[in-house]
């Protein structure tokens, strides 16, 4: 028996009932056969090939809400990403579920991203005339555009999970997918919340006290309120969720930093340069196929023109596209290079 096998015998008799069991995995896209895979789960793997993916490195200088915010302490996707991962794990390992699976979703769940966080979401909705959905964008990087347009490759239950993570989407099948989904929540509204006390936007005591109340007065006090209120329900009740009091906080801090931050001015008050420029780099790209990178050249016979440049500016990082931005239309006496 390989090490593999022993993990996998190990989780039926570890697991709950309605864990995704590894061994019991849909599958990936592209059969592999198991010979060279005698140390980890199929889910394992998933983790490694997304965190060694160039798009995993790339999140490290993704906004998050804030554009290029004045301090090392404020969160990119990167380290959101890493919360949600932590997030998730917490919770599956208290209800005796696949750690490894919600890890592999978490960490590819927001690939997609565009540079500029929501903003440049709107940039590429509008140039495009479709709706620019980030979730699909993730599930687009894994499958089609990572290693070199092959794809990762990745068990269906990954992949579901990673297009099923946006509240607007279809829930994934999997309770491990369907914790990412909240995870992410549940990371976002709290270190959004950290990042906005750090830019003076808001105080503790700016939380509604009828939010605070339930959740608590700081950060650390609504994390753990909102992950083991969600442990101990969905333990008593067999049923994944929290308890309605809780919910219905969460769902009003939700409000609140929207009304709050999210909208705000102060943090929004560049988005729409942002998207200027991320629309003009896409007019340049389609008018000059030519300078488009060598590597993404071969998908314009297969995606079209319009397809892979929405592609290339999407996979870009903040600062490289505000690099391209100032290479293609800033006169060079006029550039500052750090």
């Amino acid at each position: 028996m390989t090490i593999r096998e022993e993990l996998e015998r190990d989780e039926h008799l570890r697991l709950s009932e309605k864990a995704q069991f590894s061994d019991e995995s849909k599958g990936r896209p592209n059969p592999e056969t198991e010979r060279e895979n005698d140390v980890r789960t199929c889910y394992q793997r998933d983790s490694d090939r997304i965190l060694h993916s160039k798009s995993f490195r790339r999140l490290m200088h993704k906004t998050q809400v804030f554009l290029q915010p004045e301090g090392d302490h404020y969160r990119t996707r990167m380290t959101h990403t890493l919360e949600v991962a932590r997030v998730a794990r917490t919770i599956t390992r208290a209800l005796r579920l696949n750690e490894d699976l919600s890890e592999a979703i978490a960490f590819g769940h927001d690939l997609g991203h565009t540079p500029f966080g929501h903003a440049g979401e709107v940039a590429l909705s509008e140039v495009t005339g479709v709706p620019f959905r980030h979730n699909e964008q993730s599930l687009r990087v894994v499958d089609d555009l990572e290693n070199n347009g092959r794809g990762l490759n990745l068990t269906y239950e990954v992949r579901m999970g990673i297009l099923g993570h946006s509240r607007h989407s279809r829930l994934p099948e999997t309770l491990e997918g369907q914790i990412v989904r909240k995870s992410d929540q549940i990371a976002y509204i709290n270190h959004d919340i950290d990042d906005a006390m750090r830019a003076g936007i808001l105080t503790n005591q700016d939380i509604p006290r009828e939010i605070a109340d339930v959740l608590g007065d700081t950060h650390r006090e609504r994390i753990n309120s909102l992950v083991t209120d969600m442990i101990f329900h969905t333990r008593k009740t067999g049923e994944l969720g929290m308890t309605p009091e809780v919910d219905r906080a969460m769902e009003a801090l939700r409000s609140f930093m929207f009304e709050r931050v999210y909208k705000n001015p102060k943090a929004k008050g560049e988005e729409a340069k942002a998207r200027d420029i991320l629309k003009q780099l896409y007019e340049y790209y389609i008018r000059h196929p030519d300078a488009i990178p060598a590597d993404f050249r071969p998908q314009l016979d297969f995606d079209g023109m319009e397809r892979t440049v929405c592609d290339y500016i999407a996979g870009m990082t903040d600062k490289y596209a505000m690099y391209k931005y100032e290479e293609l239309f800033i006169p060079l006496a006029w550039q500052v290079r750090g």
